[in-house]
């Protein structure tokens, strides 16, 4: 039997975000292209020291974790200690953990120097939370203001919060006071030494619709601007189809390949992969797999983007050039446009094709085959 892992997170995902609005709960809405809650998850499956990971979300919530890979789905309760509960005696259930990590999905952008901070006050301290000081002025009132308070003494507390592992779920198990709204009021209800490290700005809650719009700034800073070039080159044949940035055009000769030969899609592939670094398009979709024998090209060119996406990337713009004597490329650029427009999701504005010829030289000039060339600018 498997010994268990020594460090194992814990998402809180159990909430239903009413108050940012939208059809779907906050922590599965969608933030630089991804679920919310994804953003937590890969920032703890990345580092090296997490061994587990568990999701906790709430009862029918299923749906929106489907396809989400490498977690542990654990069904929650009526509050949100109810749900940490749940989620560590699911744990205790596993064969439990040595230390362990709480989150909150509403805290999407998570840094590994804050996991280490909070591991290493963990060789010391039953607990540690990361916390940011408070620069404002701090005072009691409602209608009226009251008195100030010192706020060198106050201080603002963020997740992830980490435990040593039986000591947290005991104090779980063991907690009847009111409502906690984190998991170091439960510790230190119970008696347990919780110590404070540095917090990050960057991990500030997004509670109301306004901080999708912050976070999504956020985020823009955070990219910056790729390019990718890709180019490939098919042998004309008589009597095959043609096919050319996803339209097929009438020729006497179509392009020979082992899928459709669309020469454009394929030189966009390779842009779109390379401004991702996510290799060339024969390492995803290998001619010598008979599955993508007489594919449509579309699927290469869909398949980049998704690519993108699922790192929070945005495509800005593309441009390709066909290299030929014929067909005439005019007649046919703005179906072209529209087609790859479609692929990608984008305006036709942000497609640009364009053909030349070599004056009769070369293969292509002989008529022998067609080249193209595409560049794919994003932001990652």
């Amino acid at each position: 039997m498997p010994s268990p892992p020594h460090i194992t997170a814990l998402i809180v995902a159990a909430g239903k975000g009413e108050r940012a609005g939208g059809a779907l709960p906050k922590q599965f809405q969608p933030l630089g292209g991804k679920p919310m809650l994804a953003w937590s998850i890969e920032a703890f499956a990345a580092h090296p020291a997490i061994g587990a990971l568990y999701v906790v979300i709430g009862a029918g919530q299923e749906e929106h974790v489907r396809g989400l890979k490498d977690i542990e789905i654990i069904t929650g309760g009526a509050t949100r200690a109810d749900s940490v509960r749940n989620g560590l005696e699911a744990i205790a259930a596993s064969g439990g953990t040595s230390k362990i990590l709480i989150h909150d999905a509403a805290r999407p952008f998570l840094s590994a120097a804050v996991i280490d901070r909070l591991l290493d006050a963990l060789k010391t301290a039953s607990g540690a939370i990361p916390a940011l000081p408070s620069v404002d002025t701090l005072a009691l009132g409602a209608d009226t203001l009251g008195d100030t308070v010192d706020r060198s003494q106050i201080v603002r507390v963020q997740t992830p919060q980490a435990f040593h592992f039986d000591a947290i779920l005991d104090a779980h198990r063991a907690y009847t006071g009111p409502a906690a709204t984190d998991d170091a009021q439960i510790a230190r209800a119970a008696g347990l030494r919780v110590a404070i490290v540095a917090g990050d700005p960057a991990l500030e809650k997004i509670t109301m619709a306004e901080d999708f719009t912050r976070a999504e700034a956020q985020l823009e800073r955070r990219r910056t601007s790729r390019t990718g070039l890709g180019y490939d080159v098919h042998r004309l044949e008589a009597g095959a189809p043609l096919w050319l940035c996803g339209v097929n055009i009438a020729h006497t000769h179509g392009l020979s390949g082992h899928s459709d030969a669309d020469v454009a899609l394929h030189a966009l592939t390779d842009a779109l992969l390379g401004a991702a670094a996510e290799g060339d398009i024969g390492a995803h979709f290998p001619p010598s797999d008979p599955q993508w024998r007489g594919a449509a090209s579309h699927l290469f060119v869909e398949h980049a983007a998704s690519l993108i996406r699922a790192k929070g990337g945005i495509i800005d713009h593309v441009d390709i050039t066909l290299i030929c004597e014929a067909p005439k490329i005019g007649p046919h650029r703005e179906a072209m446009c529209a087609a790859v427009a479609q692929m990608l999701a984008l305006t036709v504005a942000q497609v640009s094709i364009k053909a030349t010829t070599t004056e009769r030289l070369g293969f292509t000039g002989r008529g022998e085959g067609i080249a193209a060339q595409a560049v794919a600018t994003i932001r990652l």
